[in-house]
C-alpha cells in the first residue's frame, strides 16, 4: 500500500490522533523498572494522563484521579519502551539489500514492526533517503504510527568505503575533500538531523579507509551545528584517533583489539557514547551455527518466510562454513563481549544499539531483545543492559522526555509477564506496549499464565 493510503487507513482506523490518548489511566499493582537503575518498586502505581507520566508511587497509597481508568496489572512487571540508538530502515527486501528497497511504506512498517516488539524510539543511523525527515517531523505531529524516528539522514561515508550494502546515490554522501564534508554536514543540519553518522573503517581490508582530515572536519562543522557525531569503527587505534578529534559516539564495538587504558579515559573522560552492537558480529553466524533460536514466536513473527527457508537452507549453511571471513567474525564477537564489560565497569556511558534492518540476519524487534541478552552474556547485569537501552540512549540523542518512568516523562512503556531482572529473556514476555499514552498489542503476545 503507499504510503499516503496507508496514513490515511490508519487515522480512520483511530490508530493514529492528537497527542492526547484520552482520560486518564492508573495501572496499579505492577513491579516498576523506571530505567534509572533504582532497584524496581514493588507494588507500584504508574499514573497517565495523554501522553505523560503525571504520577509515580505505590498501589492503595498514589490518589486515583477522579474518573481514572484503572488498570490491574498486579504480577506484571513494566519497564521503560527499548531506544535502540544504531538501527536501520528500508535497507532490506524479502531476504537481500536493495537500492530501491527504501520507500515510505517501508519506513512505515519498519516503524511499525519496532513498536510492536516494544522498541519505541529508534535512530535510523544512516543511509536513509530524504523522505525520512518527513515521516519524522509527521510522526511527531502525531500523523504517522510506529516507533518514534530519530535519525542521522544520509550519513558521510567515502568513495570505494564503506558501508557495502547497495543503496541509491541519495542514501550517503562521499565527500572528497574536508570542504565536500563540511557541506555534507550543513545541508544535513539543514534538515535538522538527530545526529550525524560517518563510516571509518574499511570492513576488515576490503574497502577505503576514510581519511582522517575528512572525519575531523565532519566533527569540527558538527560540534559547530550543535550536533553529535556518531562513527562507525572497529579498530581499537581509530576509535583512539575519533576520541581525541571530538566524535561523541562509538556506535560499535572496537573488536580487534583489547581496550586499554588509555581509550578507556579519553571516553570516559570525554563522555563518549558507547554502542556495543554485540549482534552485529554474531549475526555472520548464528542461524546458520545454531537455528533452534529461529524456533519461538517471537522470532518468526519479526521475518518474513522466505527469510527463515534461506536460513534453514544447506545452501546457506555452507555458505556460512565457506565464508572465510567468519572466524574473524567471531574472534571479533569475543572481543566485543569482553570490551563492553571492561568500559561498563569502568564507568563509561553504554548505550544500546544493534544494527538492526541493516542486513537480512539483522532483525528488527527480535534484534533488539537477543542484544540484550548478549549484554548479560558478557557480564552487565539485567538492570545495566536495561539501563542501558532507555536512559543511556535518551541521552545519547538527547531525548530528555523519554527513557526512564518518572512524573513528567512520555509514557512509552512494556507490560511484561515475567520479570527481566530475574531473566532478562523476560523482556519477551510483552502483554502489552504503552506509546506516548497509547495502548498498543505487542505482534507476539506473551503467553498466557498456566
Amino acid at each position: 500500500m503507499h504510503g499516503s493510503r496507508l496514513s490515511a487507513l490508519l487515522v480512520m482506523l483511530g490508530l493514529v490522533g492528537s497527542a492526547h490518548a484520552g482520560p486518564v489511566v492508573v495501572l496499579e499493582g505492577a513491579r516498576l523498572i523506571d530505567g534509572t537503575g533504582k532497584p524496581a518498586r514493588d507494588n507500584a502505581a504508574l499514573v497517565i494522563d495523554g501522553d505523560k507520566i503525571t504520577a509515580v508511587g505505590t498501589a492503595g497509597k498514589l490518589a486515583r484521579p477522579k474518573g481514572a481508568r484503572v488498570v490491574d496489572v498486579h504480577g506484571r512487571t513494566i519497564m521503560p519502551g527499548l531506544i535502540s540508538a544504531h538501527s536501520h530502515v528500508g535497507l532490506v527486501t524479502g531476504t537481500a539489500n536493495r537500492a530501491d528497497a527504501y520507500t515510505r511504506e517501508a519506513v512505515q512498517n519498519a516503524a511499525l514492526q519496532y513498536e510492536q516488539y516494544g522498541v519505541t524510539s529508534v535512530v535510523t543511523l544512516g543511509l536513509n533517503r530524504d523522505l525520512v525527515y518527513e515521516v519524522r517531523d509527521q510522526q511527531r505531529k502525531g500523523a504517522v504510527p510506529g516507533a518514534q524516528i530519530f535519525t542521522a539522514g544520509r550519513g558521510i561515508g567515502v568513495l570505494n568505503g564503506t558501508p557495502p550494502q547497495p543503496v541509491a546515490p541519495d542514501q550517503v554522501y562521499h565527500p572528497a575533500t574536508a570542504d565536500d564534508a563540511r557541506a555534507a554536514v550543513r545541508e544535513m543540519a539543514g534538515h535538522h538531523v538527530d545526529i550525524v553518522k560517518l563510516w571509518v573503517d574499511d570492513n576488515l581490508g576490503k574497502f577505503t579507509k576514510m581519511p582522517p582530515e575528512i572525519y575531523r572536519a565532519v566533527i569540527d562543522e558538527c560540534h559547530k551545528h550543535k550536533l553529535r557525531v556518531a562513527a562507525h569503527v572497529f579498530y581499537r587505534a581509530d576509535a583512539k584517533a575519533l576520541v581525541a578529534a571530538g566524535v561523541d559516539v562509538l556506535a560499535h564495538s572496537v573488536r580487534d583489539l583489547p581496550v586499554d587504558d588509555e581509550l578507556i579515559r579519553a571516553v570516559k573522560s570525554r563522555g563518549v557514547f558507547y554502542i556495543p552492537t554485540l549482534s552485529v558480529d554474531e549475526s555472520f553466524f548464528i542461524f546458520a551455527e545454531q537455528p533452534e533460536v529461529m524456533n519461538d514466536e517471537f522470532f518468526k513473527h519479526a521475518v518474513p518466510p522466505e527469510l527463515i527457508t534461506m536460513f534453514l537452507s544447506k545452501e546457506y549453511k555452507d555458505k556460512v562454513a565457506a565464508n572465510p571471513a567468519v572466524p574473524k567474525e567471531k574472534a571479533a564477537f569475543a572481543v566485543a563481549l569482553r570490551n563492553v564489560k571492561a568500559l561498563h565497569d569502568a564507568g563509561v556511558q553504554v548505550a544500546f544499539g544493534t544494527d538492526s534492518g541493516a542486513l537480512p540476519e539483522r532483525i528488527p524487534g527480535w534484534g533488539e531483545h537477543h542484544e540484550l541478552e548478549l549484554m548479560v552474556r558478557a557480564g552487565l547485569s539485567p538492570m545495566d543492559a536495561i539501563v542501558a537501552a532507555t536512559q543511556k540512549s535518551a541521552a545519547l540523542i538527547k531525548a530528555g522526555d523519554r527513557g526512564t518512568l518518572e512524573p513528567g516523562k512520555r509514557a512509552d512503556f512494556v507490560v511484561l509477564a515475567a520479570d527481566p531482572i530475574a531473566d532478562i529473556r523476560n523482556t519477551r514476555q510483552i502483554v502489552s506496549i504503552w506509546h506516548g499514552g497509547r495502548e498498543i498489542a505487542p505482534r507476539v503476545p506473551a503467553a498466557p499464565a498456566k
